[in-house]
């Protein structure tokens, strides 16, 4: 009876360190769920990210298509308010061309240009056909340019006399001459023509009168349909 015992104690013991062996086997399953996450995350890191394909780089912008003229262009113009002046810096932009103000060396006050006034500064020249209002400065080399833009406002239908000294100054030779003018409603008319007997050789166009407000595009519309020498760059 009493070995009987015995081996119940022996099988009952035998029983409970096999379950407990079950037991430490599967102990901690979320240290084993964190292993295989840490390894899914190594992996992860470690796929080499995909290469951003390379940006097309822009080409530099060249050198202008207009052909560079072998002589010079010219854009010289008198403005007494600034009309005239915004009318000469597109045709500079458009051109390529040297821009040169014409400055009378005594400025033009607004009661000069008041033309209502009989006996003002403007009024008393338009009327001396033999004023000539001095100017500031010489152009150099005028022999250079083979085409010339001359840019005025109309006084009294006609070019300021500031524009006749700047003429007689100046020798263009053979060179093409452009006339442009502003106004507020008055056309070029004859104003050049006055102007075309201090160039004796010069080969003069007609002539277009912008008000002070024209774009840069109406002014390119008018030098494109202008038969200017082959040699310039439009």
């Amino acid at each position: 009876m009493k070995r009987l015992f015995t081996i119940l104690i022996t099988l009952t013991l035998l029983l409970g360190l096999t379950a407990c062996g079950q037991v430490e086997t599967q102990s901690n399953p979320g240290q084993s769920q964190t292993q295989q996450e840490g390894i899914s995350s190594k992996e992860e890191s470690s796929t080499p990210n995909q290469s951003t394909p390379p940006a097309f780089s822009t080409p530099e912008a060249g050198e202008s298509d207009v052909e560079t003229p072998e002589d010079g262009v010219l854009v010289a113009y008198f403005s007494a308010t600034g009309n005239t002046e915004g009318i000469a810096q597109h045709l500079q932009s458009i051109l390529d061309a040297d821009l040169y103000e014409i400055v009378p060396e005594v400025p033009y006050t607004d009661e000069d240009l008041n033309y209502s006034n009989d006996n003002c500064r403007a009024n008393q020249e338009q009327n001396d056909p033999a004023a000539r209002p001095a100017i500031t400065g010489t152009l150099e080399h005028p022999e250079n340019y083979n085409v010339v833009f001359l840019g005025y406002p109309i006084w009294w239908g006609q070019a300021p006399k500031v524009i006749y000294t700047f003429l007689e100054s100046c020798d263009f030779g053979d060179a093409t001459i452009v006339p442009f003018c502003t106004s507020g409603s008055s056309g070029i008319g004859s104003s050049a023509d006055g102007l075309q007997e201090l160039t004796e050789n010069a080969r003069w166009l007609d002539g277009q009168r912008f008000s002070g407000s024209a774009s840069q595009n109406t002014v390119a519309s008018w030098v494109q349909g202008l038969d200017l020498p082959e040699s310039s760059p439009v």
